[in-house]
């Protein structure tokens, strides 16, 4: 799994409906952390 490629298109789609990582995580009930990391491609196995 191209870890690095998902995070670009997650940061592209959150961008073009004009969210923070915050409201993103807020809409998902996450953290913004998580958001973070998923848009630099950080995984946890």
């Amino acid at each position: 799994m191209d870890t690095l490629k998902i995070g670009r298109y997650i940061q592209h789609q959150r961008k073009n409906a004009g969210l923070t990582q915050k409201e993103l995580a807020e809409k998902l009930n996450i953290s913004f952390q998580s958001v973070s990391k998923w848009e630099n491609g950080v995984s946890q196995s």
